[in-house]
This record gives C-alpha cells, sequence and structure tokens, in this order.
C-alpha cells in the first residue's frame, strides 16, 4: 500500500512527514507550512491507514498457525460496602 491520490507536493510532504515522526500535531504543521490543517490532518490519517497496513500484514506473519490462549480471571475494586462482598471478576485473555 502506498500514498496515491495527493496534491501535496513531494516537498510539503516530506516536510509533514518528518513533523509526523516528531509527533508535531497536524495543525501545527500545517501552519508552519502554510497549508489548510484539513490537507495536513488527510495526510496524517493517510499515513496511519499505510503503518496500520503494514503492522496488520507483519501480524499476519507472526500468527501463522496454531495461536493458544489461556484465560485467567482478576478480582475487581468495587466501591460502596466493605462488608461480606462478593468479589466481581473480569475476563482477561492473554499469551
Amino acid at each position: 500500500m502506498k500514498l496515491t491520490h495527493c496534491k501535496l507536493s513531494k516537498n510539503t510532504q516530506r516536510r509533514l512527514l518528518e513533523y509526523f515522526v516528531l509527533e508535531v500535531t497536524a495543525r501545527s504543521a500545517a501552519d508552519l507550512l502554510g497549508i489548510q490543517p484539513n490537507s495536513a490532518a488527510l495526510f496524517y490519517r493517510k499515513i496511519r491507514a499505510i503503518i496500520a497496513y503494514h503492522l496488520e500484514l507483519e501480524a499476519d506473519e507472526v500468527f501463522e498457525g496454531h495461536v493458544e490462549l489461556d484465560e485467567s480471571y482478576f478480582a475487581g475494586a468495587r466501591k460502596g460496602r466493605r462488608g461480606v462482598v462478593r468479589l466481581v471478576k473480569r475476563l482477561c485473555l492473554g499469551s
């Protein structure tokens, strides 16, 4: 998957990508580059979609075959009375 249908110049895309890596917000990056905030937000959204796509590909490679899940219960905290009270249990699945 790659970035398509982007009308921003390559230099602006490169600068936005640098700001994305530096964790600058889309609105601040737009102010620094002199572009519309919605354009920067759309570019950031497309970058996040590309990252998610590649992470899903890696996850498919990691979890090929049989996956075993164990279950554990952890007691939850309750507000209110502290007498003889049954603890609330929550199911947590982990590896």
